[in-house]
């Protein structure tokens, strides 16, 4: 029982990965016949804002690394934020397990 219990979670969360991907519908072409992308960022967003504000604006500085495409981009912001998410857990964890061990020490047992 336990190992289809296991089996019916991995393909639940399969699932849930896999459905709202596949549900997302295309935006319709615009009238350059171009779609707009899907998942835009708000980097994007601002660069309109201020490509109206201030026409003529120039950036100061140029990236040093062009990603390939927009996905590729967003993987790179992805995979940031999981490492991120990593560390932190990662740190929280170091430091409730010293402090359960600094506390039951100083009785002489470990936890």
């Amino acid at each position: 029982m336990k190992r289809y219990q296991n089996l019916l979670l991995a393909l639940g969360v399969l699932a849930l990965l896999a459905l709202p991907l596949w549900m997302v519908r295309k935006p319709a072409p615009g009238a350059d016949g171009v779609a707009t992308e899907i998942f835009r960022g708000t980097d994007d967003h601002a660069t309109e804002l201020v490509a109206k504000i201030a026409p003529g604006y120039r950036p100061w500085f140029e990236p040093l690394l062009q990603p390939a495409s927009p996905e590729i981009g967003s993987l790179l912001f992805a995979l940031q934020a999981a490492l991120g998410a990593g560390f932190i857990g990662y740190y929280l964890g170091v430091v409730r397990t010293r402090a359960k061990y600094e506390k039951n020490g100083r009785d002489g047992e470990r936890c």
